[in-house]
């Protein structure tokens, strides 16, 4: 073998490791120079999208490539002086002659062009040496992510804009309204079991509601971004996530309006992509509370989803080989967030798990399968969560899975039942056949996993 070289003694940033091999180190003279380089690098990326700006619209700033670098460069310098002078205060300093430049500029700009006022490029240039200073302390890595970051808000300001132009004043106060459930109103609520049977605990109770508000909250989000525009599978997936109920209801109407065969394909497909979202979004929910029995509900949801994902792309396909165009089926789905409608499911949910718990004690087994036919007919979150935390709390994992594909099932047969009042012909006969198909699938893969 080779013998391994020792390191010469002029090679200043090499030294031989504990096995005579010549290594590289980090001397404290590199490891500064190399921070400010980094430091200017900050300055200079987003110092490039301030330039990119004011060439593109044409804008009139006092910060760009140079200016920016020159800003990190200010703060690393005064932040380097600051550590080995041991005088913090010459990078506060810094900070403060930095920002009255700043100010200063933002007064005289303001002057010669009042109706374009803006401060985004002035905080810019303050964040950036201050991220310049950072990076001499010691915290390249958080300072390296937030120029990245602050790069990223300032090149995106137009669909940042639009983004927020597309959210109502309905959906942010929901939105205030699910951070205030999870922030303020769970960590209030006691971590133990409440009740004479053990079973209601209301810190888990709020945080499986906002669990399932959360995912609902995702679809609805996707409804709106997607619109009826963008098809009817992709409005039924995103809707499944929301309520495949609401769904069912909306499409079944919609065909009641357009009565035709082929718009009966298009609209029953949706209705199926929405059932088979469904399926799926019960394995997370699942997956969430206990992941142990996942291996227990994978086999008969997947294999229910992959039917009537089956079926509605057969669907779809015959409605789209006929010269049907996408009719335009819109979900009327509400933003589905609020505190008065998270307390009612949080109440449901409490009596399901005290219904589950008293039915465990004194009607073991037979008696959940009906607890979960009837908490299915009105609502599947429950009784799944409900029964994933049956069996976390040691619970006979298989009656778990059984009592959800039970309540599943049950569901499936309302929601068909109301395709059936309330739509045509048209889809009527298309959803009775998938719903047989459904149940024979669940009730199969059941028996058999």
């Amino acid at each position: 073998m080779l013998a391994k070289s020792p390191c010469l003694p002029d090679m200043g940033l090499w030294q031989n490791d504990p096995t005579g091999a010549c290594q590289a180190v980090d001397s404290p003279e590199f490891l500064e120079v190399r921070n400010l380089i980094i430091a200017l690098l900050i300055g200079a990326l987003v110092g490039t999208e301030r330039e990119k700006r004011k060439v593109s619209e044409q804008e009139v700033s006092f910060g760009g490539l140079r200016t920016f670098i020159l800003f990190a460069q200010a703060g690393a310098v005064s932040a380097w002086l600051s550590i080995h002078l041991s005088y913090p205060w010459i990078f506060v300093a810094t900070v403060a002659a930095i920002s009255a430049i700043v100010v200063t500029g933002y007064v005289l700009e303001s002057r010669v062009r009042p109706t374009e006022i803006g401060v985004t490029t002035e905080l810019a240039a303050i964040t950036v040496c201050l991220l310049g200073g950072a990076v001499m302390y010691g915290f390249v890595a958080i300072a390296v992510a937030l120029a990245i970051i602050t790069s990223t808000v300032l090149a995106y300001k137009r669909p940042l804009h639009a983004a927020v132009a597309r959210i109502s004043t309905d959906d942010l106060y929901a939105g205030l309204r699910l951070l205030i459930a999870t922030f303020i109103v769970l960590p209030l609520l006691p971590d133990r079991m409440v009740d004479p049977w053990q079973a209601l605990n209301p810190h888990r109770l709020w945080l499986l509601v906002i669990l399932i508000s959360g995912l609902s909250m995702v679809g609805y989000v996707a409804v709106r971004w997607l619109g009826p525009a963008r098809g009817t599978l992709l409005t039924a997936a995103s809707g499944g996530l929301v309520s495949s109920t609401a769904v069912s209801l909306s499409f079944a109407r919609q065909s009641r309006i357009d009565p035709g065969r082929r718009s009966g394909d298009m609209l029953a497909a949706g209705v199926l992509v929405a059932w088979a979202v469904m399926f799926v979004r019960v394995i997370i929910a699942v997956a969430i509370v206990n992941a142990s029995l996942v291996g227990g509900v994978l086999a008969p949801f997947i294999a229910m989803a992959v039917v009537a994902a089956l079926l509605a792309g057969f669907l779809f396909w015959r409605g789209r080989a006929g010269g049907a165009s996408e009719p335009p089926a819109e979900v009327q789905l509400k933003n589905p967030f609020s505190l008065w409608e998270a307390s009612k499911f949080g109440l449901l949910f409490a009596v399901v798990v005290l219904v589950v718990a008293l039915t465990r004690r004194y009607l073991e087994g037979q008696g959940l399968y009906i607890v979960a036919a009837l908490a299915g007919l009105t609502d599947v979150d429950a009784i799944t969560l409900s029964m994933a935390d049956y069996a976390r709390l040691g619970g006979d994992a298989h009656t778990a899975v059984g009592a959800i594909v039970i309540a599943t099932l049950s569901n499936t047969v309302v929601k068909c039942g109301l395709a059936v009042v309330f739509g045509s012909a048209a889809i009527r006969l298309r959803l009775l056949v998938a719903t047989v198909a459904t149940l024979a699938t669940g009730a199969a893969a059941l028996t058999l996993f």
